[in-house]
C-alpha cells in the first residue's frame, strides 16, 4: 500500500475536476495516505510547484468550475529530459504514484512518464470534447452540453422574432460530440462535425425552401473543426439571402458551476482512481461504460481514437 500519491489536473479545464480532484484528497486521507496536489499540470511538475494537502484544502470547491489545482501546458515536458526532471520533483517528496485528471494529451503524457520512469499512474477523463477512448463519459462534458443548449434557446427567441438564422459555432477541433449531442438536445436544425462531410450547397437550397414554406428561423451548430463559424455564416447569407447571424460561443463552454451529473461523477472516478493507486493499480484510466464505473487500460486510452456515436448523427438527421 502507497503511503503517498499526488494528484494534478493538466490540459483545458473542465467543470468538475475540483469535484473528481476533491475525491482524491479525501479518499486517500480517509485510508490514511498522504496526498500532494501539483499545481499548473505539467510545468508546475518541472518547477516543483507542489504541495500536501489536507482535507481542508478541498473545502468549499465541488461547486465550483475551473480547477483550484490550476492548469498550464508544457513544450518541456514533451521532452524526455523534461520528463525525467519532472520524476525527480516527484521523487524529492516521496510521491510514489500520480492521479492524473484531463484529456487524451494529459494522459498521453502520463502514460510517456510511467513508461520512462517507472511511476504508477492513473487517469481519469477530464475534457468536455468527451473524446478519451474506452469511457462514454468525460468529467465536463454535461455542463459544457448544457451550457450551449442554454445559448441555444436565448439566441432562439431573437431568431424567430427577426427571422433570422443564426449560426453557433461551438468547441471541437477533432470531435463532434458536443456540438452534436447540444444540437439536438437545443433543437438545432443543422449540425455540422469534424466527422461527417456536409454539402454547404444543399443546406443553403434546403432553408430557402423551409423559409418559403413559412419557417420563421433556423439554428445551425458548427463545431469549430468542422468549418469557421463566420466564414460558414457568411457563405449561408450570401447564398439564402436571408439576415444571418453568428455567433461563437468560445471559453464560456469551459465555465461555471458543474452539474449534478458532472459533480457526481466525477467524485466517483476520484474515489475509484484513488483507491486503485493506494492498492498498487497502475497505467488505467476509470470512465464509464453504460452508467457503471470501468478500468480502461491507460495505453489503449491513449492510442485508439474515440469515434462519434453514428445514432447520434442519424438522430439528428431524422430531428432535424
Amino acid at each position: 500500500m502507497m503511503k503517498t500519491i499526488a494528484v494534478m489536473t493538466s490540459g483545458g479545464d473542465s467543470p468538475g475536476m475540483n469535484a473528481a480532484a476533491r475525491a482524491v484528497v479525501r479518499t486517500a486521507i480517509f485510508n490514511g495516505v498522504h496526498v500532494f496536489g501539483i499545481y499548473n499540470g505539467y510545468k508546475g511538475m518541472l518547477k516543483d510547484d507542489m504541495q500536501e494537502l489536507t482535507s481542508r484544502s478541498v473545502s468549499d470547491i465541488i461547486q465550483r468550475g475551473g480547477t483550484f489545482l490550476g492548469t498550464a501546458r508544457s513544450k518541456e515536458f514533451e521532452t524526455e529530459e523534461g520528463r525525467r526532471k519532472g520524476y525527480e520533483n516527484l521523487k524529492k517528496h516521496g510521491i510514489e504514484g500520480l492521479v492524473i485528471i484531463g484529456g487524451d494529451g494529459s494522459l498521453r503524457g502520463g502514460a510517456q512518464l510511467s513508461e520512462e520512469c517507472d511511476i504508477p499512474i492513473v487517469g481519469i477523463p477530464g475534457t468536455i470534447d468527451n473524446d478519451v477512448w474506452g469511457s462514454d463519459y468525460t468529467i465536463g462534458c454535461d455542463t459544457a452540453a448544457n451550457t450551449i443548449v442554454d445559448a441555444i434557446n436565448k439566441l432562439r427567441d431573437t431568431a424567430s422574432a427577426h427571422r433570422r438564422i443564426i449560426v453557433i459555432e461551438v468547441m471541437g477541433h477533432r470531435s463532434g460530440w458536443l456540438a452534436m449531442t447540444a444540437g439536438i438536445a437545443g433543437g438545432a436544425e443543422y449540425v455540422l462535425v469534424p466527422e461527417v462531410k456536409y454539402d454547404i450547397d444543399e443546406i443553403c437550397d434546403d432553408i430557402k425552401e423551409s423559409y418559403a414554406r413559412g419557417k420563421r428561423y433556423s439554428i445551425i451548430v458548427v463545431a469549430e473543426g468542422a468549418g469557421s463559424g463566420v466564414d460558414i455564416g457568411k457563405i449561408v447569407a450570401e447564398k439564402t439571402e436571408i439576415d444571418t447571424r453568428v455567433s461563437v460561443l468560445g471559453h464560456i463552454q469551459r465555465g461555471g458551476s458543474p452539474t449534478v451529473q458532472d459533480r457526481m461523477k466525477a467524485s466517483q472516478l476520484g474515489e475509484q482512481a484513488a483507491l486503485a493507486l493506494i492498492s498498487g493499480v497502475t497505467n488505467v484510466v476509470f470512465g464509464f461504460e453504460a452508467g457503471e464505473v470501468v478500468r480502461i487500460d491507460l495505453f489503449e486510452a491513449v492510442h485508439n481514437k474515440k469515434t462519434l456515436d453514428p445514432e447520434l448523427v442519424r438522430l439528428a438527421h431524422v430531428l432535424a
